[in-house]
């Protein structure tokens, strides 16, 4: 039996690729192990959103290669790189890692990797010759409810696909060249996903895509006539699906992530507010405040509209918390421009916030762009509009304490209100003896920081960790 290891880098969409890598290997009867160094084949995920996910992806690889080479035993071991970094730079990879991989495999290649894999022991390598090389020009694959996956998240919680590609011009963004256009899933082989999932005992739904929001429209214009309004109720859109995955029977929160603000709408805003299973938290990366930047951007949102709509979102929905991020730094960012988004964070108080130094990415708009600006000056207004948000989310933890929260229980000692999403926000530490993956209802004695305590008074947890902000 072949055993294979998985090395998972990235974002939570390049998970659910590595889930269904795992699935179809499990499905062609391979073994999937954690231990690289035990393994007949190690497959790496990897990630190229930025320089920082280029340059991890990069380690892992040398890294595998490094430690086969250094056991006699494991010098027949097959390394195959997959996921965002080998889809977008296959052929340079191809040359100038060919001494340490066996083959590269591009986003559509994920239900292949079992044959990929015994091609690859069918026939060894002659010497000198390229790594073998799967990956098409353009990707196209979406997975549906029935595509074999094996989860690795914690068995209450899950991540939801909804849609792959990207149809959005940003110019600091080298998604949409990866992931290709924007292309959705069925309302009904998502809710059967999901009705599956909560059968499993999942409770929590995390509906992810490169933009939640723009799930449906690219099929609108398939309509007789695209003009005609789309009706909401009964049409291809997100409000349609939150509707349908609210009226699965069960006990479960559904999250909305990664929602571009240029697709929101007053029927979305109202939509979330009357579906009781929908977290009260969105996640709707602004990028920036300033119309300059904006434009720069090529954001399809101005600062008036972006202010208007946060003000919609709130009034619409009570006690909904707001994630956004920010970037930094980019081509041509005056102070004018940081001083416009720090007032505008402070005015605003965002429940969660994060901020990214601008990456220059070959291949993008703005890659080319002047007036670049020094690393320097990226890393102080990084600094300064984070100490502020700082600053604002103790505020925000401690507008919490004496009030009763509901929460979803991660391990002993440690869980989640619906105000934050796995990995990236705030901890609620509670007593030990609340079961895991199940909800409680805790009263907030005490917060740190970005974290909030549910203990009996006087009582602290042994270490805190500080929620990461940068995702």
């Amino acid at each position: 039996m072949i055993k294979v290891s998985l090395i998972s880098l990235g974002c939570a969409k390049n998970l659910v690729d590595s889930e269904i890598m795992i699935g179809h290997l499990h499905q062609a009867g391979m073994s999937v192990i954690p231990e690289a160094e035990l393994a007949d084949v190690v497959i790496v995920n990897t990630c190229s959103f930025i320089d920082s996910s280029k340059e991890e992806s990069i380690g892992h690889i040398l890294e595998v290669h490094q430690n086969r080479g250094m056991k006699k035993r494991r010098k027949e071991q097959k390394l195959i790189v997959a996921g965002c970094m080998s889809q977008r730079f296959s052929k340079d990879l191809s040359s100038s890692l060919n001494d340490e991989v066996d083959a590269f495999i591009g986003l559509d290649q994920v239900t292949k990797v079992a044959p990929i894999i015994e091609g690859l022991y069918a026939k060894d390598r002659a010497a000198g010759q390229v790594p073998e090389n799967f990956v098409t020009a353009r990707s196209t694959y979406i997975p549906d409810f029935n595509t074999p996956r094996f989860r690795l998240t914690p068995k209450h919680t899950a991540y939801v696909k909804i849609a792959e590609g990207c149809n959005h011009p940003c110019t600091f963004c080298i998604i949409p060249q990866i992931r290709g256009r924007h292309r959705s899933r069925t309302v009904e082989s998502v809710v059967a996903e999901a009705r599956q999932l909560v059968k499993e005992g999942v409770k929590e739904l995390n509906l992810i895509s490169q933009d939640t929001t723009f799930f449906g429209m690219d099929t609108w214009e398939q309509r007789p006539n695209p003009r005609t309004p789309v009706d909401s109720t009964r049409g291809t859109a997100l409000t349609t699906l939150l509707r349908e995955l609210n009226a699965i029977e069960g006990d479960f929160w559904i999250r909305l992530l990664y929602t571009h603000p240029a697709h929101w709408s007053d029927e979305l805003i109202r939509t979330i507010a009357e579906c009781p299973k929908v977290a009260r938290y969105i996640d709707i990366p602004l990028q920036h405040i300033s119309d300059n930047m904006l434009g720069a951007m090529q954001r399809e949102t101005s600062g008036d509209y972006i202010r208007d709509l946060i003000k919609r979102i709130r009034a619409g929905i009570p006690g909904i918390a707001v994630r956004t991020t920010f970037i930094v730094g980019f081509p041509g960012e005056t102070e004018a421009d940081v001083a416009e988004l720090e007032t505008f964070i402070r005015e605003t108080k965002f429940e969660r916030l994060g901020v990214f130094r601008y990456s220059q990415e070959e291949g993008t708009r703005g890659a080319k762009m002047e007036n670049q600006i020094p690393a320097k000056t990226k890393e102080a207004r990084w600094h300064r509009l984070m100490k502020l948000q700082q600053e604002i989310a103790a505020g925000v933890s401690q507008s919490h304490v004496g009030q009763t929260l509901r929460v979803l229980v991660e391990e002993p000692g440690i869980a989640r209100g619906d105000a934050d999403a796995p990995d990236i926000d705030g901890r609620v530490y509670v007593t030990k003896d609340l079961p895991v993956g199940e909800f409680a209802t805790v009263k907030i004695s005490g917060f740190q920081d970005y974290d909030l305590l549910a203990l009996p008074r006087g009582q602290r947890p042994a270490e805190f960790k500080v929620a990461k902000q940068a995702q």
